[in-house]
């Protein structure tokens, strides 16, 4: 699918701060090409700026079972499902990290584990109208045996609850549930369609 432009075809007038904090936001001036000719006028928008960010939908593929994460979420706050939202592992992406590292630390962190394999599936912007996050995303093989567990950075005020369930179970119950994020939803409807392959790959573990 062609592409008509490109960054060159934006022009950015100005850009202001407006807060920072344990996030930014910026107010941004801009103008850019129109699809029938000529440029736009000059308007403002504003972007929530964040750092890089990398999302793994957790696997046992001899088990068969799905690993998700607990936890209490700001932006769910008036979800019909509560505020409690289950997630893939996720985190942000720190200066001179690879988003593959920061997926096996975060793993580490948020759910006990150590995976082994880490299958870059894709990446994508989660709310690219207002913010410049980018999200990789991946699957992590990983032993579910013995998982599960409350897990979180001391002082980051995580409380994590990491289980284990019957990948049915949740393919079952996705769409309508508290598994209502971005990252969460794509990952496990890529591995909805690859369960076949990946268990194929790891009839047992050596």
């Amino acid at each position: 699918m062609e592409n008509q432009f490109s960054r060159e075809d934006v022009e950015v007038l100005e850009e202001k701060p407006i807060h920072s904090g344990f996030f930014k936001l910026l107010n941004v001036r801009l103008r850019h090409r129109l699809f029938n000719g000529g440029w736009s006028r000059a308007f403002n928008r504003e972007l929530f700026a964040k750092a890089e960010a990398a999302s793994a939908v957790v696997y046992d593929p001899v088990l068969d079972q799905v690993g998700l994460v607990d936890q209490f979420r700001i932006g769910t706050l008036d979800s019909p499902y509560g505020p409690w939202t289950l997630e893939s592992v996720a985190g942000m992406v720190e200066e001179s990290e690879s988003p593959a590292d920061m997926m096996l630390r975060e793993l580490v962190e948020e759910a006990g584990l150590y995976a082994k394999e880490l299958l870059p599936i894709s990446a994508f912007y989660p709310t690219p109208g207002s913010c410049n996050e980018y999200t990789h995303l991946f699957c992590a093989i990983c032993d579910l045996t013995e998982a599960g567990g409350v897990f979180g950075v001391e002082g980051e005020n995580e409380d994590i609850l990491f289980k284990a369930y019957p990948a049915e179970e949740v393919f079952n119950a996705m769409l309508q549930s508290r598994m209502n994020n971005a990252a969460t939803l794509i990952g496990l409807q890529w591995l909805q369609l690859n369960r076949p392959q990946l268990r194929a790959r790891w009839p047992s573990w050596p």
